[in-house]
This record gives C-alpha cells, sequence and structure tokens, in this order.
C-alpha cells in the first residue's frame, strides 16, 4: 500500500457543524422576499452545491435579478455571522494536529466561496493545518468536478493512490473518483447515505479516518 501523502477536506458537513448558520442565512434571504422559513431538514437538501445553487433552490421561480440579490444577502450574512452557532466536528482539532505532526500534506476543497474558507477556518484556528485552500470561486470548475482535486495533484506533486479526499456528499465522493485517489465518505454530515455508496471508506466519526487500514501514512 503506498503511503498517503495528501489528504483533501471539504468543510462543510466534513469539519464544520455550520448547517444552523446555513439555516439562518437561508431563512434571511426568504424573509427578505417575504417567504416562510424552511425548517432544518429542508435547508440540508440544499447544502453542497454551492451558495448560488442554494439560493436558486432557495428562491424557486424567481427572476435571475431576484437570485443575484438574494445570493447577495446570503453572502454577506454569512461573512458577518460566518461561525454564530457553526462548530468543529468532535476530534477534528485533534485529528489534524496529528496528520502534520505525520507529516501528512493538508488541503481543503469546499463549494462555499474561497474568503469564507478561509474565514471560518482562521475563527477556529486550524487554517495553520492547510497548505492550500480551493472554494467555488476558486477554479472555473468546482465540485463533482475533479479539476480542483486534480490541480491539487498537481500542485502537491503526488500521485492519485498517494492522495485522498474526505467528504459527506456525492460532490466529494464523485470529485475524488474522477480524479482517482481514495475516497472516505463522512457518514454524520448532510449528505443522505446513498450519496456515499461509491465511496471506498465510510467513517461515522472524523478521528476514525486515522484508524483505516489503508491509509498508511507517510512519515
Amino acid at each position: 500500500m503506498i503511503g498517503i501523502k495528501l489528504i483533501i477536506f471539504d468543510l462543510d458537513g466534513t469539519l464544520i457543524h455550520s448547517l444552523p448558520d446555513l439555516i439562518d442565512a437561508t431563512n434571511t434571504v426568504r424573509a427578505h422576499f417575504s417567504l416562510p422559513e424552511l425548517d432544518a431538514e429542508a435547508v440540508r437538501k440544499l447544502v453542497g452545491q454551492g451558495a448560488r445553487s442554494l439560493v436558486q433552490r432557495a428562491l424557486p421561480g424567481f427572476p435571475n435579478e431576484a437570485i443575484e440579490e438574494g445570493l447577495s444577502i446570503y453572502i454577506k450574512y454569512n461573512a458577518e455571522h460566518i461561525a454564530d452557532k457553526t462548530r468543529l466536528y468532535p476530534g477534528v482539532s485533534e485529528t489534524l494536529e496529528q496528520l502534520d505532526q505525520m507529516g501528512v500534506q493538508q488541503a481543503v476543497v469546499s463549494n462555499k466561496n474561497v474568503a469564507l474558507c478561509h474565514q471560518v477556518l482562521k475563527q477556529f484556528g486550524v487554517d495553520q493545518y492547510f497548505s492550500a485552500v480551493l472554494g467555488a470561486d476558486s477554479l472555473a470548475a468546482r465540485k463533482p468536478s475533479p479539476e480542483p482535486v486534480l490541480t491539487l495533484l498537481r500542485h502537491f506533486d503526488v500521485s492519485a493512490r498517494q492522495s485522498a479526499i474526505v467528504g459527506d456528499s456525492i460532490n466529494d465522493i464523485a470529485a475524488g473518483n474522477g480524479a482517482g485517489i481514495i475516497t472516505i465518505g463522512c457518514s454524520y454530515g448532510y449528505g443522505d447515505l446513498s450519496e456515499l455508496e461509491s465511496a471506498e471508506y465510510v467513517v461515522r466519526d472524523f478521528p476514525a479516518i486515522l484508524n483505516l487500514p489503508a491509509l498508511k501514512v507517510v512519515k
């Protein structure tokens, strides 16, 4: 087994439990357009394809001008309330620290705008663990396209089977499979379990990624 030199992490639903703040942001947009609030389950189903997609689906039937206005409201709210209710999942800091001590390169690929990614990672004091962060607006393509993953493989000069992606949705697993890297699904996140069916491994909590026998870490 080739040792893992690079682990790529999703953000929302993988490193951070951000759904409560995403619910508030979504309902702030809907309130602006005099729409009733959505419950947690409804918003959960909107998460994962980026802010624009979320706003479009939160404002069904609205014209593009309204979507643009709603997107502006959503991003502004997120920036101002990035971690009001958001928390790191249990064991995230400790696991990232352990991987760092092992010499594993770590990166984030998210469908959240990259400025917000940096903001929330810094807010929780884990930004120093990531040598690269790519957001929805970093490249022309985003997850489920494999392009962000392939970009990082080139950047770190590592092979596909020396790399893994950890995420909670079909977007993460599809991007990883498309790039040929090891895929690890997080069943505790926001995606349905069916979205993780094509992952090579599934973990119930974040620290469990350290215990996967196939993830022999290069020291």
